[in-house]
């Protein structure tokens, strides 16, 4: 195993996200400990290093040469993530110095160093068990502070599912219990996206028996409402960023719902007329509009009827 490999072991078995154990985490932690390709980790230092010392390390003992524009990334998602994991002290030489100041220098932590020594031993596992314990996981706090985060959604059925945190999701929130009593009252839940987990509802079967295909559900609008009072499903695109029902959405979900035997109502929902503005363009003709701030009212682009399915054209 590499040097870069084991590095990354070891920023696994210390609980650090994904996202920081990558190749650029691991060369970074190589270089505060001093191990080049041929090294020991037993030999593990601490030298006071600066991000451009860093970069310096990794070029030039593993033949890594990031561009200069790197010292960010690292900075910001590496070595602030390893000040939280306690694996890096900031200025230990001296802490009064700004953060902001060009002589910033960051070195491993008097606790993080004798693990790293033991690194390979039958004593590596304890150790790093043991600073967990005192220090606690990166990954498990993230996680915790994620959860602590999350958006409840009360489902129809009085069940409660929770959505990762941002304002797609809380929009999306919004949508079932705003927009859905007053514009489709006891329409079922089928299926609802999420920015993280790819969908936290999707009724398969209920799905299935109105022809609409589970295996693309990462082509499916956000939301998808079933009325069955009057068979139309609401197929509904929660927008904070992109992503209106524009023609050409209209076209791929009209395709896609091909063997649908219900009617299909197309809503873009907004959270606010600002953000509405910016997409009014897009919107495709014979579909609905909805903006959380305005819960009661409907935003309806041409056609003659309102609020109702329209017969395809394809």
């Amino acid at each position: 195993m590499s040097r870069i490999d084991e590095a990354k072991e070891i920023l696994a078995s210390l609980g650090l996200p994904p996202k920081q154990r990558n190749e650029r985490s691991a060369l970074t932690l190589l270089a505060l400990a001093h191990v080049g390709p041929k090294g020991s980790w037993k030999n593990t230092q601490q030298p006071l290093l600066r991000i451009w010392d860093i970069m310096g390390f990794m070029r030039e003992r593993y033949g890594k040469d990031y561009a200069a524009n790197s010292r960010e990334t690292i900075r910001r998602q590496t070595i602030h993530q390893f000040e939280q994991a306690r694996i890096v002290d900031r200025n230990p030489d001296e802490p009064s110095r700004p953060t902001n100041s060009g002589k910033t220098v960051y070195a491993l932590t008097d606790d993080m160093t004798p693990v790293l020594r033991l690194y390979g031993t039958p004593q590596f596992d304890g150790a790093v068990a043991d600073f967990i314990k005192r220090f606690s996981s990166l990954q498990a706090a993230y996680r915790g502070s994620r959860a602590r985060h999350r958006v409840p959604l009360k489902m129809t059925d009085g069940s409660t599912v929770y959505l990762s945190p941002g304002k797609h999701n809380k929009l999306q929130v919004a949508v079932i219990k705003e927009l859905g009593p007053r514009f489709a009252p006891g329409a079922a839940v089928l299926y609802v996206g999420d920015t993280a987990l790819k969908h936290v509802v999707c009724a398969t079967q209920q799905l299935a028996k109105l022809g609409i295909s589970i295996t693309q559900h990462d082509k499916l609008p956000d939301i998808l409402l079933y009325w069955k009072e009057r068979n139309w499903v609401f197929l509904i695109e929660a927008v904070t960023t992109h992503g209106p029902v524009d023609p050409k959405r209209h076209r791929e979900i009209e395709r896609m719902l091909k063997n649908c035997p219900a009617e299909r109502v197309y809503v873009t929902a907004f959270l606010d007329v600002k953000t509405f503005r910016k997409y009014a363009g897009d919107i495709a003709w014979e579909t609905e509009v909805w903006i959380a701030e305005h819960p009661d009212h409907m935003i309806h682009f041409n056609g003659p009827k309102f609020l109702g399915p329209y017969k395809t054209q394809e």
